[in-house]
């Protein structure tokens, strides 16, 4: 069985060679690198099971390594290391489609436990189902596609899984941190502005296609539903 291939991109050499230790007694196969760049050269030949990116890298900034990474292989799966722990910081690697945080000092271990969760979220997201109808949509799960009054939708991996929780109970309405536990997984921590941004550009994507329907809806103080306009 083939390793999982997990990129790391860390400068700092005693994390590094830590991380690389520890991935490589859980199964893992690890890639390692000491600076942005050379990881973004590499992307346009091979694709990784997950990358793990140091927030303060001294050739690019970790986050717009995450967006350039994200604009190549939008559905991998991205996990940051950064010396902050700003709700800020956190919440914008968030909004640019990573998957989890992790704040220095850190366990090892922890990490390590948070690169498998996210590789099984992953896992369950893709397992094969029938495409159904629902509405004006078409909800194909295992091409990771939606339809929208019959046109596809161009939507990054958290835009797909959130209008996609939101199909699988039309009518219901989803907290903020109910969207955020089936979306971003329970180990993430709850932030509304991460949601709320997901669905203002998932209702801009749906009038680019029709202006005139409306079917997410926002209920103030409770959260979204989605409705079969």
């Amino acid at each position: 069985m083939q390793q999982p291939l997990i990129w790391l991109v860390e400068d700092e050499i005693s994390i590094a060679e830590t991380l690389i230790y520890m991935l490589s007694q859980e199964g893992f196969a690890v890639k390692a690198f000491e600076r942005g760049l050379p990881a973004l050269e590499e992307a346009r030949r091979q694709t990784p099971a997950l990358a793990i990116l140091d927030v303060g890298l001294p050739d690019i900034s970790g986050f717009e390594l995450c967006r350039q990474l994200l604009t190549q292989h939008p559905s991998l799966p991205v996990l940051f290391l950064t010396a902050r722990s700003d709700e800020v910081d956190k919440l914008l690697g968030l909004e640019m489609g990573a998957d989890d945080y992790v704040a220095k000092p850190f366990s090892p271990r922890e990490v390590c436990a948070r690169v498998r969760t996210i590789l099984r979220r992953m896992q369950k997201s893709t397992l094969p189902s029938a495409i159904v109808r629902i509405g004006h949509f078409e909800l194909n799960e295992p091409a990771a596609q939606i339809n929208w009054c019959g046109e596809p939708l161009i939507l990054t991996r958290y835009e797909f899984l959130l209008l996609k929780t939101l199909l699988h109970a039309p009518g219901r309405v989803f907290s903020r941190q109910q969207l955020m536990d089936k979306v971003w997984g329970e180990d993430g921590d709850s932030f509304d502005r991460t949601v709320d941004t997901h669905i203002k550009t998932l209702r801009a994507k749906l009038r680019a296609v029709n202006a005139d329907l409306s079917p997410i809806s926002t209920h103030r103080g409770l959260g979204y539903s989605l409705g079969l306009v």
